[in-house]
């Protein structure tokens, strides 16, 4: 009956919002990846991934879209009850689409049923000190929140595409202000996206909470990349940070496993890999 007792004292019981701070202060670090469907969720599992993003970026790997902003709350619950029913020891976090949280009580609705409707664990916002007050609304209601910092794809229409964030110094003061504001408020865990590595290891080290980062240099607490980049699946140019682990590998399995442990090992990224 009481489930979560018995997976507390299995050989591999699952990550929680626990086990990430305790790997930031051991130093130990965080592998974490997207995954859109049930048997991927098993495969990335098997693999010894701690992490896996339901993230919104299935609308340019899956649905085929140049940006995420078509993504809907339904498209993010379909996949995050798929991926669901495939995990059992990573932790599992929702992106919630574009003006998904545009108020508090708009934010608390909509996570609620990614949380009951698809499982998700964890919600992820993009935003800066703007968003302070829905991830403090969100924290005072119990919900864990992962905040999005650097390129947020949300507003790629906004900053004029696919770039670096926080190269000027008022920038980066801002970006460094903004984490710790949302920390404050209440962020379990905070992600940086495309920014110099400089800032990444800046940030990393004067937050208490896990900073994850994609394309944010070696320094962070963990790793995350889209899945489809790993396996080498998705067509077109591909970001400059993302690496092929097929090469190599006779499987896909043996692919986020290598992935994995180079996370693990910091092997992955190289600092000229970060962007």
């Amino acid at each position: 009956m009481y489930k979560h007792l018995q997976e507390r004292y299995a050989p591999r019981p699952p990550v929680n919002i626990a086990t990430l701070h305790r790997m930031k202060a051991e130093g130990e670090k965080i592998a974490c990846i997207t995954a859109y469907d049930a048997s991927f969720a098993t495969l990335v599992d098997d693999a010894g991934i701690d992490m896996v993003l339901v993230g919104d970026s299935l609308g340019m790997v899956i649905q085929g879209h140049d940006t995420t902003v078509p993504v809907t709350l339904n498209d993010v619950i379909y996949h995050c009850r798929a991926v669901a029913k495939g995990l059992y020891r990573p932790f599992m976090m929702a992106d919630m689409p574009f003006m998904t949280y545009s108020s508090k009580e708009q934010a608390l609705d909509n996570a609620v049923r990614l949380m009951q409707e698809g499982g998700a664990k964890m919600v992820k916002l993009e935003g800066g000190a703007g968003q302070v007050d829905i991830v403090e609304f969100l924290a005072n209601h119990d919900i864990a929140v992962c905040a999005h910092l650097g390129l947020k794809p949300q507003s790629v229409h906004k900053v004029g595409g696919f770039r670096v964030q926080g190269r000027e110094d008022a920038a980066a003061e801002q970006m460094l202000n903004d984490a710790k504001a949302l920390e404050g408020a209440g962020a379990d865990v905070v992600l940086l996206e495309c920014i110099p590595s400089a800032l990444g290891t800046r940030i990393t080290k004067e937050l208490h909470v896990p900073v994850i980062g994609i394309g944010a240099g070696p320094e962070t607490d963990g790793q995350i990349l889209v899945l489809y980049d790993v396996l080498d699946i998705t067509a077109g140019r591909k970001p400059k940070f993302s690496k092929n682990f097929m090469e190599g590998h006779g499987s896909a399995l043996e692919a986020v496993k290598a992935y994995t442990e180079a996370v693990k090992a910091r092997t992955y990224p190289a600092p000229e890999h970060c962007f």
